[in-house]
């Protein structure tokens, strides 16, 4: 593994591209899996994703799938959309409890090491129909941490296939490091506001067709997204978003992010309660 340098992070609140950070891709340690069986954390490092893990039986997913309905019913009612419940940890016991799920840190401490912070979770429902897709796009584009030591857990709420718009992966365009990105147009119908142009050159597509209850693991610099549902069926999933805690957060994102493994020495991270399940 190469050589780490030490990155300082300048917090300005008005361009994320102006922060320093380090987009290397830093592979998971094989010798130290304790979940995952050392060719799927050979896989994680080569292709840069890891599918198809079942951690919630049919019970289980039925019973957060009617939370989520109301979740979303309160959200409508409030003015916003579909895709409008974002940081919900820090709102919601519920989502709290996924966040910090034993069965899900499990698998993530194996990619990112024993001592995890888990900063984001943030709803991707797209309704029958929809008509939006989601344009190729690395989520480190969006974050203002550094160093790339990320992984988003995407749990299917509803079945994921290709006719509802399932996400789709580039195989290995995380070893590319950052590229560049242009803003998108609103004739692309992009549920985001980024798109990597001819972002197939990067990597082999791959669909992420899941069953509810099973999550996917994959790396904040691997180029993804995702096509329209056009099908009769919703497509939700709950993305929970994890980091080590040696990841550094500027513009105050330290304030999200929750001790789920082990522990943060520096105390960067503000490591906030479970919120009252009142809503």
């Amino acid at each position: 593994m190469a050589e780490r340098q030490e990155f300082q992070i300048i917090p300005d609140e008005n361009d994320i591209t102006r922060l320093e950070r380090d987009f290397r891709f830093c592979p998971a340690d094989v010798a130290q899996a304790e979940t995952f069986s050392q060719e799927q954390v050979e896989h994680f490092n080569r292709e840069g994703y890891v599918k198809n893990l079942r951690v919630f039986d049919a019970e289980e997913i039925v019973s957060i799938r009617e939370y989520f309905d109301g979740l979303l019913q309160a959200e409508l009612a409030r003015g916003g959309d579909s895709y409008s419940i974002s940081t919900a940890h820090l709102k919601h016991g519920r989502v709290y409890d996924l966040l910090t799920d034993s069965r899900i840190v499990a698998y993530v401490r194996d990619l990112l090491g024993p001592d995890v912070i888990g900063w984001g979770s943030h709803f991707f429902c797209k309704m029958p129909g929809d008509g939006r897709r989601v344009a190729w796009h690395q989520d480190a584009s969006y974050w203002p941490l550094s160093p790339s030591r990320t992984v988003t857990v995407w749990l299917a709420i509803d079945d994921a296939d290709v006719d509802n718009g399932c996400m789709r992966f580039l195989a290995g365009s995380h070893h590319f490091g950052h590229l560049t990105y242009v803003q998108s147009t609103p004739e692309e119908h992009n549920v985001l506001d980024q798109t990597v142009e001819n972002a197939e050159q990067y990597g082999s597509p791959v669909d992420v067709e899941m069953a509810a209850g099973e999550i996917s693991l994959h790396s904040d610099l691997l180029l993804h997204g995702s096509e329209a549902n056009k099908s009769s069926r919703r497509r939700c999933g709950l993305t929970l978003r994890y980091c080590a805690t040696e990841v550094r957060a500027a513009l105050d994102w330290s304030q999200k992010g929750v001790i789920v493994s082990g522990s943060d020495a520096s105390g960067h991270w503000a490591n906030p309660p479970r919120p009252s399940d009142s809503d």
